[in-house]
């Protein structure tokens, strides 16, 4: 009975080892195929953590915050062995003094400086005044523009003739009029106020040009009026909107001289009288060859420098229509200058008196001149004062 005991442990201690040896040969087959396949085993992991001292980076402080306090101690994360990362550092702050001036480049433009205080002079001139303003300006370089109600109507006055003026070129655009036609004075077409036409002989023969040049630098109503019988007023209303004009209009009641009310007034606004002379610049009036006979017109010297023209700058030329009429004072020009051009209507209304609009006028020219001219231009009109005092 012994004996087969024995027989039967020495057999299963035969198959244990059988057994044993066939785990080591599947052990060993294991680990060969993995890292046949590209993998790993790593025998140095305890508790699941690898041994990696770069696992997690201490972050320190940021200089500018050392003296506040420690950090706080990180907390490590586990990562899986193949793909420790070190973390990146949040942003610094800085804790230091204001940033530096904007460099030169950035800093304010001293011309928009000079450009602002001569618009805060004008604004302060125009509120003061005991009547109605409206100013538009434009730098025709920048085309930079400063503007004081200058959507307001106003009686035309003479500015009207500006209009009329370009009217008749797109008649002679258009062939139906020529510079060189000539037309007679009559009797009915006489007409009072400004201008010289009216002395003239009946029978008298001119050129349409030169009844725009009288028209533009005597403001004469009687050469007004001849135009105005050659071209038909609704010719001239109906070319209105070409040039641009929404508030401008043209009435053969506002064309009378007389001093009252009238039923149809002829009115205008700073912005449209500028616009046009704008176009008259820019060659836009009609079309380049027009524009340049019609500026060469409005530079011809009037007979008294006045207005907008008084006390300009030697060397500077302006051209420019005048208008006075029913309470209304106006001057609208375009000034040529070494240091840049520029427009500038000045529309008053409701004056106390017309001297006294006239030199409200001259006076915001004055301003304008000394932003254009420089400071040396009161220093030399200084100097010509005192000589014509001696």
């Amino acid at each position: 009975m012994s004996r087969i005991l024995v027989d039967r442990r020495i057999r299963w201690d035969l198959l244990r080892a059988q057994g044993a040896d066939l785990l080591l040969v599947a052990a060993i087959a294991v680990i060969g195929l993995s890292y046949g396949l590209g993998y790993r085993l790593d025998w140095s992991e305890e508790n699941g953590r690898p041994e990696e001292d770069n696992e997690v980076a201490e972050i320190a402080a940021p200089a500018s915050l050392a003296s506040i306090g420690p950090a706080p101690a990180p907390v490590p994360a586990p990562l899986p062995p193949t793909a420790a990362v070190v973390a990146a550092p949040p942003p610094p702050v800085t804790i230091g003094p204001p940033p530096a001036p904007a460099p030169a480049a950035m800093r304010a433009d001293p011309r928009e400086t000079e450009w602002e205080n001569m618009t805060s002079e004008l604004a302060k001139m125009s509120a003061r005044y005991p009547g109605r303003v409206s100013i538009y300006l434009k730098d025709l370089k920048s085309g930079r523009t400063w503007m004081h109600h200058p959507d307001d109507l106003f009686p035309a006055a003479s500015l009207i003739k500006v209009p009329v003026m370009i009217a008749a070129f797109y008649k002679i655009r258009d062939g139906q009029l020529a510079l060189d036609e000539r037309m007679a004075i009559t009797r009915r077409n006489r007409v009072g106020g400004s201008g010289s036409l009216k002395w003239r002989p009946d029978g008298t023969k001119l050129s349409v040009r030169e009844l725009l040049i009288h028209m533009i630098n005597e403001s004469d109503n009687t050469a007004t009026k001849m135009l105005l019988d050659r071209l038909g007023i609704g010719y001239v209303q109906q070319q209105f909107p070409r040039m641009g004009l929404l508030y401008t209009g043209i009435y053969e009641e506002g064309m009378s001289i007389k001093g009252g009310r009238v039923m149809h007034e002829n009115y205008t606004t700073a912005r449209e009288m500028s616009a046009l002379m704008d176009k008259i610049y820019n060659g836009q009036a009609v079309d380049k060859v027009s524009s340049e006979v019609m500026l060469e017109i409005l530079k011809k010297p009037k007979a008294v420098a006045s207005r907008l023209a008084k006390g300009m700058p030697a060397g500077w030329e302006i051209a420019h229509k005048t208008g006075l009429l029913r309470q209304a004072c106006h001057d609208s020009a375009i000034f040529l200058t070494p240091n840049g051009d520029y427009a500038i209507t000045v529309l008053t209304g409701q004056n106390r008196s017309y001297s006294q609009a006239k030199d409200f006028i001259t006076k915001v020219a004055k301003v304008t001149f000394k932003h254009y001219a420089g400071p040396q231009y009161y220093a030399k009109a200084t100097r010509r004062r005192a000589r014509a005092s001696r």
